[in-house]
């Protein structure tokens, strides 16, 4: 759990504070979660299910923040399980709360989650600097993004923002060891910069949807 974990252009070392950029960009995932937060509240749609996404919203900036200030294994658990969690808790609520169907059809949305993420694991993490892995969440996104839209839901292009968002994140993220050797602080934090916005715009998804 203590070993080094190194995957990062502007990490040149093991030290604490290797990757100040990487390490104090996750300051915007606790800003959407303060964000939506306040908008839950004005909203009154502040229950334990949208609690719960905006809690998670805010776990990932903390998760990041330790694996990208400590760099090992028990620091990148903190920073990617929170992330997994978001995006279960974030269909679950979606399908109860905006798209109102019962628990058999979230747990088959759910299950195709499933279905896509042990599929593209058949794929080495090499592939796309590790970005292959975040697939399954942009092709789920993607397909909700069209519903919510066709369906007229109550911020209709939030999703199809978060999307396009998520495009070009996750190009950040893999392209930040092939720009180390031009540009030695990488991209992998535009990575958190435009992932906020994408994680604030479904959670805005919901919460403008939500009722209690």
């Amino acid at each position: 759990m203590l070993t080094p974990v190194d995957n990062y252009c502007e990490r040149i070392d093991a030290s604490f504070w290797a990757e100040p950029v990487n390490a104090v960009t996750n300051l915007a995932f606790l800003l959407a979660a303060s964000l939506a937060f306040f908008q839950a509240r004005k909203r009154g749609v502040f229950g334990v299910d949208t609690g719960g996404l905006i809690f998670l919203l805010a776990l990932i900036g903390v998760g990041s923040g330790l694996f990208h200030t400590f760099a090992v294994r028990w620091a990148m658990l903190a920073d990617v399980i929170p992330i997994l969690l978001f995006q279960i808790a974030f269909m679950v609520v979606y399908a109860r709360r905006v798209m109102e169907v019962g628990w058999v059809r979230t747990a088959g949305l759910l299950g195709l989650f499933a279905l896509l993420i042990v599929g593209f694991r058949q794929i080495p993490e090499s592939v796309m600097n590790g970005s292959l892995s975040y697939a399954p969440a942009f092709l789920m996104l993607s397909g909700l993004a069209v519903y919510h839209y066709k369906a007229g839901k109550s911020l209709r292009f939030a999703l199809l923002w978060a999307v396009g968002l998520f495009a070009v994140s996750l190009t950040c993220r893999t392209l930040d060891m092939e720009v180390c050797p031009h540009w030695p602080l990488g991209t992998h934090f535009l990575w958190h910069l435009l992932n906020a916005g994408v994680l604030y715009a479904c959670t805005s998804a919901v919460l403008f949807r939500a009722k209690l």
